[in-house]
């Protein structure tokens, strides 16, 4: 099966934030009160609430400074890191290009948030028991043969929706055309195996918050943390058994002593 492909031009992204509100939208999400103002604006970072964001960037390009508006949600990898390290299978990543979360499954241990290069699953730190969230690339969207929310809104053509190899020539085109303005560079293309998201600029990445990241997948890391899991699990609660065992014990010493104590003072 082929793998859809999302492509972000930043050069096109005019910062109208379309992307954020259709993405709040069909997602059925409320505002978020910005911490220290108490005042419904722009979140500083990706939340459950929040599962895609635009950020305004201030670049020096040519001696002077201008802004960079740049889209954030998750990447869906090649190869995710957070689905490897779900030791429950809540996360999955789909044949056709989504990572989508079951929250049914999910225990809230959070092995996703270390797990994700990007920094991208967000825990719900305003429910009792705490969950996670992120993007799934509008997966009941795709079902349905319609174009996840943010492409279908973007009123630039910044966010364009396709087949990734499809993309990713398009991509190639634009940055290596003649007089190209473009860095020599697709973000997503290769990094930790590539993602689904991918992202042309005129900036370097770098400046734009983006990780510099290998081309190598993180997942074999995550293997080694997954199959620790067990052994670390039988190690703690063997520790736990032994303390418990000693614990009783210094109790039953100490009930005993009492008892003594007590028929000695019943002689007398």
């Amino acid at each position: 099966m082929n793998q859809y492909g999302m492509l972000v031009d930043l050069r096109k992204c005019i910062g109208c934030r379309g992307c954020q509100v259709a993405c709040k939208q069909w997602n059925d999400m409320p505002a978020e009160v910005t911490r220290n103002t108490g005042s419904y604006q722009n979140p500083a970072r990706l939340s459950s609430k929040t599962l895609t964001l635009v950020e305004f960037r201030e670049v020096e390009t040519k001696d002077k400074l201008s802004f960079v508006f740049v889209k954030r949600q998750c990447m869906h990898c090649e190869h995710p890191g957070c689905a490897t390290a779900c030791t429950v299978g809540a996360l999955q990543k789909r044949p056709d290009g989504p990572i989508v979360y079951d929250e049914s499954k999910c225990i809230g241990c959070r092995y996703c948030m270390y797990a994700c290069p990007f920094g991208v699953p967000t825990f719900q730190w305003d429910k009792p028991f705490s969950l996670i969230g992120k993007c799934e690339l509008c997966a009941d969207r795709l079902d349905a043969g319609l174009k996840p929310a943010c492409a279908k809104t973007c009123p630039a053509g910044a966010i364009q929706f396709g087949q990734r190899e499809e993309l990713l020539t398009i991509a190639r085109e634009r940055v290596y055309a003649k007089n190209s303005p473009y860095v020599k560079h697709i973000y997503g293309e290769d990094e930790v195996g590539g993602t689904t998201w991918l992202y042309l600029s005129v900036v370097p990445f770098e400046q734009l918050g983006f990780p510099k990241l290998p081309k190598e997948t993180p997942v074999y890391l995550n293997d080694k943390l997954l199959h620790a899991t067990p052994t670390i699990a039988l190690g703690m609660g063997l520790a736990l058994s032994g303390i418990y065992w000693m614990v009783k014990r210094r109790i039953r010493i100490q009930e005993r002593i009492l008892a003594e104590n007590g028929d000695h003072q019943g002689e007398n």
